[in-house]
């Protein structure tokens, strides 16, 4: 049986190796991750002492998002070309350096500006993480390393708020950014054990980046504007539209393209984006209206609302490497399909269920449902878009993963600041948790139509 196993291993790293390249990529997504987490909670106190608005303040937060998903596809691009471990190692130390950058920031400006080249440096990190993991670790343990991969985004996500916290209680807010550096130079120590897997001889079409850019930010500004300046959202949607024609049309004869049109083209991989962007829409949708509707209708503190969501990120640790053993047993299709479903459950019961008096437990019950579904279908899906993709376009199906989680969280965004222009704050958390309900299950839809042959493949 030993030597089977290590036969099947040989797609992958030795295991002293393997250790280092794993703490490599699960560190650095533990670090853009939490940064991002910590970060919301800095808001207020950083506002007022860089005398900044409010209004001006959020633009940390989306500097930050808007360079991560105007260049996720590039930097995928460019991790084909230069190689996965370089380009990612860079964007390692890129985002470190921001990092220090944002410490010592004397202005809003600088430090927005900081926050570009941190989301820079994750735009890096984030597909490429996804793309190593396939050379690091031999096919028959992929679903696994991807369940830990999700483990770990889920912890640093859940415990992110309440580290902020910790940290501001004893410091001021640079110290958010500050303790990123010996995380980050822990991991660039780490990065010299990752594989380094063939580079390709594309070339880096500079116009094709700039399309990307301009069709990304157009989208998530145009959204945001949408609801409040109808004319100015619409306007900035248009010019994405036009923008990913041009970028298609300029595009497609290419064999290995900027957007992964090859890989879009393969029936499983287009319906596993599908189902990503689904959840995800359902994801940040029901994330957005579930603190108003405990904290404004059930008139619960924000304490309290903090803690009755943490079992939804905790229910997804304890999810993602059930899902991963599954996924060796039953045809991913139908774990993805049976995730969703259960993922949409848990919000149309915290959308429709009666609660008064203490609402705690019913709560926690619902959110954990909500977060065991997500986890039971994400490992899977990952794991079949990364294995639809040749290995050489392994950077390409991280990217395009990232993109369909970017997309999915706009589009969930967009969807509750919708709700909450049309409708009144009482009805508009019941629709939007509703309607992320709705999103959760087309995502499960979405997965039945991958064939279970196809599934078992995967």
């Amino acid at each position: 049986m030993n030597e089977v196993n290590a036969v099947h291993d040989a797609d992958g790293l030795p295991l002293p190796r393997r250790y280092a390249a794993v703490a490599a990529i699960l560190g650095a997504g533990v670090l853009v991750v939490l940064d991002g987490a910590i970060a919301n909670i800095a808001l207020p106190g950083i506002a007022q002492q860089l005398q900044a608005t409010p209004a001006d303040a959020v633009w940390i937060i989306t500097a930050y998002q808007l360079a991560v998903v105007m260049f996720l596809l590039p930097a995928s691009a460019v991790g084909e070309r230069f190689g996965y471990r370089r380009v990612f190692a860079g964007g390692v130390a890129l985002f470190t350096a921001a990092s220090v950058l944002c410490a010592l920031a004397p202005s809003l400006p600088w430090l927005v500006a900081a926050r570009c080249l941190q989301g820079l440096g994750s735009a890096a990190v984030m597909p490429l993480g996804l793309a190593l993991l396939r050379f690091t670790y031999p096919r028959r343990l992929l679903a696994r390393s991807i369940a830990w991969n999700a483990l770990a985004v889920a912890a640093a996500s859940a415990s992110g708020p309440t580290l902020g916290a910790f940290i501001l209680s004893a410091a001021s807010w640079p110290w958010l950014f500050a303790v990123n550096l010996p995380i980050g130079l822990l991991v660039l120590a780490a990065c010299a054990g990752l594989p380094s897997p063939p580079r390709s001889a594309r070339r880096i079409d500079v116009w094709s980046i700039a399309l990307n850019a301009v069709m990304f930010a157009s989208f998530v500004l145009g959204s945001d504007r949408l609801a409040v300046h109808p004319l100015h959202g619409g306007a900035l949607l248009a010019l994405s539209a036009v923008c990913m024609v041009l970028l298609v049309r300029r595009e497609m004869p290419k064999a290995a393209p900027l957007i992964p049109l090859d890989l879009l083209r393969v029936h499983s991989f287009r319906v596993s984006i599908v189902a990503s962007v689904c959840c995800f829409t359902g994801q940040m949708a029901s994330l957005v209206a579930l603190p108003f509707y405990i904290q404004h209708e059930l008139g619960q503190s924000a304490v309290t609302a903090g803690l009755l969501m943490t079992p939804w990120p905790l229910a997804v640790m304890l999810a993602a490497p059930l899902s991963a053993r599954l996924a060796q047993r039953l045809p991913s299709a139908w774990l993805c399909a049976a995730g969703s479903a259960c993922f949409a459950s848990g919000l149309a019961l915290c959308a429709l269920w009666p609660l008064h008096g203490n609402p705690a437990l019913p709560i926690a019950v619902f959110t954990s449902l909500a977060g065991l579904g997500f986890g039971f279908f994400q490992t899977p899906n990952n794991q079949n878009m990364l294995l639809s993709a040749p290995k050489e376009r392994s950077g390409a199906a991280g990217g395009a993963q990232g993109t369909a989680r970017l997309t999915g969280l706009t589009l969930g965004s967009l969807l509750m600041s919708l709700m909450f222009g049309l409708l009144p704050s009482h009805s508009a958390v019941h629709w939007g948790l509703a309607m992320a309900a709705l999103a959760a299950l087309a995502g499960s839809v979405a997965s039945l139509l991958r064939s279970p042959a196809r599934a078992r493949a995967a």
